[in-house]
């Protein structure tokens, strides 16, 4: 007997998938971890703290305890470690930045997936500068905790503070900045050459002004392939950037970079990298699908095409460094 079909609870999860994200961004908006932060609050306390009616508060409270965000005692809801960690602002850790773009910023543009699978073209791209820039100026910041820890990671790999001589840093459409912070935070011999569009670069500054490393920033206004990214830097960093500019300005983008560091130098690329067959994991083939509905030409990629472009630009050992975070990072070096 061939073997019973399962039931169709998948499908029909799949289908309701919007659900938590937008209970989650509610609650973000709301303050609603943030209210529970220094105690456990029955249903009518908590609502009044946030401002809610007590019908919509039950609901939503439910809710996120079914998710696992919140527990519940009796009359009582508390935050549950997670969400201690990543939903509460005052966490160094906290991820509920980009929780606040799912329904205005991220879902209508997945709402046109099926005539952009058809057509292969975005409704509106965001890899030009004129929707682009406005686009990521918006959220750069909000992604800028996605990256730290794996940035501070990169830092430690590549044995920053114990420079003791200048080391430039390339941080290429560098957005928040992160990659450059977190170098240039672990060590003052660090200098960083901050390159991103004209409307980006104001919150790199912003960001980098306030974590008191501005004096060692230089930001260099520009599309990737035309702005001046001088010579002989040490480490050149490409951020979950390849991923939006496709395989042909990618490689351009590569020899470009080639180019601009010094001898011995290390390029370090982070990316969501898809098994060499595509079948997984998943988060990069969804992820595909998102440069499929913002960019022109953007795909994930797999290690051995990334290594291929590499090669070709004249880089050698390369490797990957397994960080924290969602993605890896590829390594190479300039001989």
């Amino acid at each position: 007997m061939p073997d019973p079909l399962p039931t169709a609870q998948r499908i029909l999860d799949m289908a309701s998938g919007y659900e938590p994200a937008l209970i989650l961004e509610a609650a973000v908006r709301l303050g609603l971890f943030d209210a529970l932060d220094d105690r456990p609050l029955p249903m009518p306390a908590l609502a009044a703290r946030i401002g809610a009616s007590e019908r919509g508060a039950r609901v939503l409270l439910n809710a996120l305890v079914g998710l696992d965000l919140l527990e519940r005692y009796g009359d009582l809801y508390a935050l549950t470690p997670e969400s201690a960690a990543y939903l509460v602002t005052t966490s160094p850790r906290y991820q509920g930045y980009m929780c606040r773009f799912v329904s205005g910023h991220l879902i209508p543009r997945w709402l046109r997936l099926t005539d952009v699978v058809r057509t292969g073209r975005p409704a509106t791209g965001v890899n030009d500068e004129p929707d682009g820039g406005p686009y990521f100026r918006e959220f750069v910041e909000a992604i800028f905790p996605m990256s730290y820890e794996a940035a501070q990671a990169l830092a430690a790999a590549l044995g920053v503070s114990a420079a003791t001589a200048p080391l430039c840093v390339l941080d290429l459409a560098a957005g928040s900045g992160v990659w450059g912070v977190a170098l240039a935070e672990a060590s003052p011999h660090v200098s960083v050459t901050a390159v991103d569009w004209p409307a980006v670069l104001p919150v790199t500054r912003r960001i980098a002004d306030q974590r008191g490393l501005t004096p060692r920033f230089r930001f260099v206004p520009g599309d990737l392939l035309h702005a001046d990214f001088g010579t002989g830097h040490a480490v050149a960093t490409l951020g979950h950037i390849l991923h939006s500019e496709g395989e042909a300005r990618s490689r351009l983008l590569l020899q470009k970079t080639f180019d601009a560091l010094a001898p011995g130098g290390t390029i370090v690329i982070a990316e969501f990298v898809p098994n060499e067959d595509r079948t997984g994991p998943l988060d990069a083939l969804i992820f595909a699908v998102n440069m499929l509905v913002n960019t022109d030409a953007g795909d994930t990629f797999t290690f051995n095409e990334m290594s291929a472009w590499l090669r070709a630009a004249g880089f050698t050992a390369i490797r990957q460094l397994d960080v924290p975070g969602p993605a890896p990072l590829l390594l190479a070096t300039k001989p």
